[in-house]
């Protein structure tokens, strides 16, 4: 009986989105503590900028440095890689611009519309979108459902779960590279509390 493996390229993938849906516990630590939850973030942020200039310099840090290497993409790997970094202040920034439930809603578009999309856009064939850099039609959709599900308890109607989630997909399918993690919560959060009244 032979085994199916994951192809190298898809393993990162898969890691890389793992530590993005990470992300979405941030609403329920700031639940809690929003002063508390950005102090982690920050420095889990320094931290990783801290870990990732030593790597480049030739001094890995471990288990930090092999798991960066492991979700990074190939084109990535000999320069910094930024997306921990963007992710981190996508969530950051999210929390400290917009009230409750906006900043939930952007951080949930960033964890699972831009995790989902991505996983999608790689596992699912199907038709690309054009002047998106390879991004495709399923991955989009992946991204409007995760993001209209994480959304529904979250506003007071389908409609307005639909538009969080069009905005979300919106975003994502621009092609922004890391940046992406910045632009999906800033810009979904800004249509969340402007539709809430926020």
């Amino acid at each position: 009986m032979t085994r199916t493996s994951i192809p190298i390229g898809m393993q990162g993938e898969i890691v890389r989105k793992a530590l993005h849906l990470l992300i979405a516990l941030v609403p329920t630590l700031a639940a809690l503590s929003v002063p508390f939850t950005l102090a982690l973030l920050a420095a889990g942020t320094l931290f990783y900028t801290l870990a990732e200039t030593s790597r480049r310099n030739g001094h890995p840090v471990i288990m930090v440095s092999r798991l960066t290497l492991i979700a990074s993409r190939a084109a990535d790997r000999n320069r910094f890689v930024l997306g921990p970094i963007t992710l981190g202040l996508g969530a950051m920034i999210s929390l400290m611009l917009y009230p409750e439930p906006a900043a939930s809603l952007a951080i949930y578009a960033l964890a699972f519309g831009d995790g989902f999309a991505s996983l999608v856009g790689r596992l699912v064939p199907g038709p690309r979108i054009p002047f998106a850099k390879g991004k495709s039609v399923m991955g989009s959709l992946a991204c409007f459902t995760a993001v209209f599900v994480a959304s529904s308890p979250l506003v007071r109607t389908p409609a307005e779960a639909a538009l969080v989630a069009f905005t979300a997909t919106a975003l994502e399918a621009v092609p922004s590279g890391d940046f992406d993690n910045l632009l999906v919560p800033v810009g979904t959060g800004l249509v969340a509390a402007a539709l809430l009244g926020l």
